[in-house]
Parts: C-alpha cells; structure tokens; sequence
C-alpha cells in the first residue's frame, strides 16, 4: 500500500527545515531567541515526512512554513522543532 505524503496535500502549507545560517539570521531579523518562537512537533504528520526528506530535522532545529491565500497572500512563519 502506497503511504500518503501529507505535504503534498494542497490544504498544507510547504515546510522548509532552515539551514543553521539562516535560523540565526531569522531570530537576528526577528529580534528574538530560539525558546521564543512558537512549537512544532517531532511528531507532527509533516515534520515526519519532512525528516525523509533532510538528514538533519532534529528537536531544536527552525522549520520555515509558507501559508499561501488568496486574500492575505504569502505568509511566511516559524516554528521550533520539540521533541513529542
């Protein structure tokens, strides 16, 4: 049986595992810490297919999400990777 991948779905966002110069330049622009941003899950149905994807998606780690709509646009979050 063919196992279904979440992040193909058109109703989830696209999610992007930040290279380590990029998180430090995200919480520099954001002007925060790592703890201050929202979580995510380990066990989230797309950081699981995400980790087939990358080789380094651990706890810790900053994950980008685009959010497309048709009355807001782009939006682009972030999330903290945490174990669960």
């Amino acid at each position: 049986m063919a196992r279904f991948n979440v992040l193909e779905h058109q109703m989830v966002p696209e999610h992007y595992l930040l290279s380590l110069e990029e998180e430090k330049e995200v919480l520099k622009q954001l002007n925060i810490t790592r703890d201050q941003l929202p979580k995510l899950r380990m066990s989230d149905p797309a950081v699981r297919i995400l980790r087939r994807i990358e080789t380094d998606v651990k706890e810790g780690r900053i994950v980008r999400i685009i959010r497309e709509s048709q009355t807001a646009g782009q939006t682009i979050i972030y999330r903290l990777l945490i174990r669960g």
